[in-house]
C-alpha cells in the first residue's frame, strides 16, 4: 500500500492529492463548530528549530460532536534510530531504544494523512507543529500539506482576554482551567490536554455567537489585526 502511494505521490509532488487517493484538505468554512471533527495535535522532537531538528513522536485527539472522541486517536513514535536525541531526551522521555523500535516513518506518516482526513488541526503554537509537521511530510514523502491549522495558544486569549494565567503556556491555562496532564512533554498527552482546553473554547465561541469554523477563523484574524495595532 505505502509504495503505491508513494509511487502517486511522486507523479502529483507538491500538489494536492485526487479523488480516491489521500483525502483532501478542508478549508474553514461554514462546518458547525460543533459537529465538525477537529484534530488536536501535538508532536515531540528533537529540538526547536524546523530548519535542523526532526520530529520523533506523533499525537491527537478527535473533537466530534462537542466532546472528545476517546476511540479516535493517533499516538506513535517514529522509527528514527540515526538521530541524536541526546539533548532532549530528559524533556520528552524518548530514548534511542524508542526509535529503535518505532514505527516506520513513513508508513506512520501516510497512516496520519489518511486518519486526519483533511480535517482541520489544531495545536498550542501551532506554528511550531505546522512547520515541523508539514517539512517531515515533505521530507519523507514528497507531498505539500494543504491542511487548515488554528491556534489554540491564540483562541484562548481571544475568548478569555481577562484571564490571569500567569504566563502563555500551556501550563499556565491548564492550571487555570484545573487541567492536568498525565503526563507533559508527552504527545498524547499533551494533545489531549490542548484538546480539553479547545473544547472550553468552542463552548465559550457557541455562547458568544459564533457557531461555524469561518466565523471562528475570522473573529481569530480580526483579534490578530487589533493586536497588531496595538503595538504600534
Amino acid at each position: 500500500m505505502l509504495n503505491s502511494v508513494k509511487a502517486w505521490l511522486n507523479r502529483h509532488r507538491y500538489t494536492h492529492p485526487g479523488e480516491g487517493e489521500l483525502p483532501h484538505p478542508k478549508p474553514l468554512r461554514d462546518q458547525p463548530l460543533d459537529q465538525t471533527r477537529l484534530v488536536v495535535l501535538d508532536l515531540e522532537t528533537t529540538g526547536l528549530n524546523p530548519a535542523r531538528d526532526q520530529v520523533i513522536a506523533i499525537g491527537a485527539v478527535v473533537i466530534h460532536g462537542n466532546a472528545i472522541d476517546l476511540r479516535d486517536q493517533f499516538d506513535l513514535i517514529l522509527r528514527r534510530p540515526e538521530l541524536d536525541i541526546s539533548e532532549t531526551v530528559l524533556i520528552h522521555g524518548i530514548g534511542p531504544e524508542a526509535l529503535t523500535e518505532g514505527h516506520e516513518t513513513e508508513d506512520a506518516l501516510v497512516h496520519l494523512l489518511e486518519w486526519l482526513d483533511g480535517d482541520p488541526i489544531l495545536a498550542y503554537h501551532s506554528a511550531f507543529d505546522k512547520k515541523f509537521l508539514e517539512k517531515t511530510v515533505r521530507q519523507q514523502l514528497g507531498y505539500a500539506m494543504g491542511h487548515s491549522w488554528l491556534d489554540v495558544a491564540e483562541l484562548l486569549p481571544l475568548f478569555f482576554p481577562k484571564a490571569e494565567t500567569g504566563g502563555r503556556g500551556l501550563d499556565h491555562w491548564s492550571e487555570y482551567f484545573g487541567l492536568q496532564a498525565s503526563t507533559r512533554h508527552h504527545a498524547a498527552a499533551d494533545a489531549m490536554v490542548t484538546a480539553e482546553l479547545t473544547l472550553i473554547v468552542i463552548n465559550k465561541a457557541l455562547k458568544e455567537g459564533v457557531t461555524t469554523l469561518a466565523q471562528l477563523d475570522e473573529k481569530l484574524r480580526h483579534w490578530r489585526k487589533l493586536n497588531n495595532m496595538k503595538q504600534y
